[in-house]
């Protein structure tokens, strides 16, 4: 790849040498002997690369660096100096250089200079592309929204995943926004124009999760009055998110594995395999090498859906992020549960900034939410967001039980989970009830239904319908 380059400096030895380097590499080269030169040709042309020289006449190399900002120049520049200083080196870095380059220099140094900087130019394209595809391309409920680095790296690692077909491995805590991860790699990838099929895993029963999946044939079980494609076959050309891919059956993560090993599927009832062409992203909370190691997750099909890991960090790990999520929270929701022009008050951003937020983005969404329907003020203050302290231990364990159930909820109908989701949510709040029970009783179920307030026949049944494994009794 050729670059465009500009060089600056007033000793004509030091412009011939880097203009033969880089003219014998295929790169197109403008010099020029001072600032004032420079920063014209800057404005009149736009160039990849430039070195511009700490000292000469008109600008110095430094001025140039804020200079070229303030014109909107966004060329990487590369400060040369002839005094390799600590001093130097920093503020150069400080006021914006892409790096810098100490006298005397030697040819592949500068090639290599060249090289980094193009690649970093090429991957900022991208995660702008990637920017723009999330902002004014998708709804805004699916952008991806804050200005960490933590989030950069995550853009970064979709902008370079999404050219291809490799399955992606999306690992975070509830709520922190590991679906609209997987719909940005689908919008930036070939396959943005197909089908974008999410299946939470968690939210549909165990046993109607493979007919959710794979299809069913006509009379295939008690109920399937008519045939169904399945999941696979609606993202046919596009992506299947599996979502919660952690809460999967052992004995379905074999069918899974068959699938993604042959790409074919066969329904439920049926004989004939029919081959399906879908990209395969996946999502979890839980750890999934614990889950190997306790026999709950198969090795191998953890092999091929990590292909390429994203770890998305929990936003207390990045509260620089929380600003900017206020602000795009209360541009969706103001207008359409209040109708009016809400503001908020520093020291409420500073409350929510401090705030420990387990529940994570989709914990400070509903938090946004719950203040504009409830302040009678235009101005939304600290106060407004009293909740998030609670009273006691027993009030804010109440809070975070309804907040959490209110938005598994939710993302179980976006999910397009079957019409039980309300059985299929109450099965995953009743698993860890019992699992608790048991783990404090020691495995002893007569005790674990009296802890419950519920027959042993029940809990017996229960157990079994849930695959609950029961601990030995000592």
């Amino acid at each position: 790849m050729s670059a465009r380059v500009l060089i600056a400096d007033d000793e004509p030895s030091i412009r011939f040498v880097l203009r033969e380097t880089l003219e014998s590499a295929g790169h197109a080269v403008t010099d020029v002997a001072n600032g004032d030169d420079a920063l014209r040709a800057l404005t009149e042309a736009s160039f990849d690369l430039a070195f511009f020289d700490i000292r000469m006449p008109g600008a110095s190399g430094l001025d140039l660096l804020e200079r070229a900002r303030t014109v909107g120049s966004d060329t990487a520049i590369v400060i040369i100096t002839a005094q390799n200083t600590f001093e130097n080196a920093v503020e150069a870095m400080k006021r914006g250089a892409f790096d810098y380059l100490a006298k005397p220099f030697g040819t592949q140094e500068v090639l290599a200079l060249v090289e980094k900087a193009l690649r970093s130019r090429a991957l900022e394209s991208e995660v702008r592309a990637l920017r723009r595809a999330l902002g004014k391309g998708a709804p805004a409920s699916e952008r991806l929204v804050g200005k960490s680095s933590a989030l950069l790296d995550v853009f970064k690692t979709i902008g370079r995943v999404a050219r291809s077909d490799v399955p992606v491995l999306v690992t975070g805590e509830s709520g922190t926004g590991k679906e609209l991860i997987a719909r940005a790699i689908h919008a930036a990838s070939s396959r943005a124009a197909a089908p974008f099929v999410a299946v939470n895993a968690a939210a549909i029963p165990r046993d109607l999760l493979e007919s959710e999946l794979f299809g069913h044939e006509r009379g295939a079980f008690t109920g399937a009055v008519e045939a169904r494609a399945g999941r696979f076959r609606e993202a046919s050309g596009g992506t299947l998110f599996l979502d919660e891919i952690g809460d999967m059956p052992v004995d379905l993560q074999a069918k899974l594995l068959r699938v993604l090993q042959t790409g074919e599927v066969t329904s439920v009832g049926g004989r004939r395999a029919e081959a399906v062409n879908v990209r395969i992203l996946a999502a979890t909370h839980r750890d999934l090498d614990a889950a190997v190691a306790s026999g709950a997750f198969r090795e191998d099909l953890l092999y091929r859906l990590r292909v390429v890991p994203i770890a998305v960090p929990p936003l207390r790990e990045r509260r620089e992020d929380i600003p900017p999520l206020i602000d795009h929270f209360l541009a969706r929701y103001d207008a359409e549960l209040t109708g009016g022009m809400h503001v908020i008050s520093p020291d409420a951003i500073e409350k929510l900034v401090r705030h420990a937020w387990p529940g994570n983005v989709r914990e400070l969404e509903n938090a946004i939410k719950r203040a504009l329907v409830l302040v009678a003020a235009e101005v939304i203050g600290a106060e407004d967001f009293a909740f998030l302290d609670g009273g006691g231990a027993g009030e804010r364990t109440a809070l975070s039980l309804e907040a959490l159930v209110r938005a598994e909820t939710e993302a179980a109908l976006d999910s397009g989970a079957p019409a039980d989701v309300h059985a299929a949510l109450l099965s995953r709040v009743e698993k860890p009830l019992i699992e608790a029970a048991l783990a404090r009783t020691g495995g002893n179920q007569l005790r674990a239904a009296e802890l419950l307030g519920i027959n042993r026949n029940t809990l017996r049944k229960r157990i079994v319908e849930l695959g609950i494994d029961v601990p030995d009794r000592p």
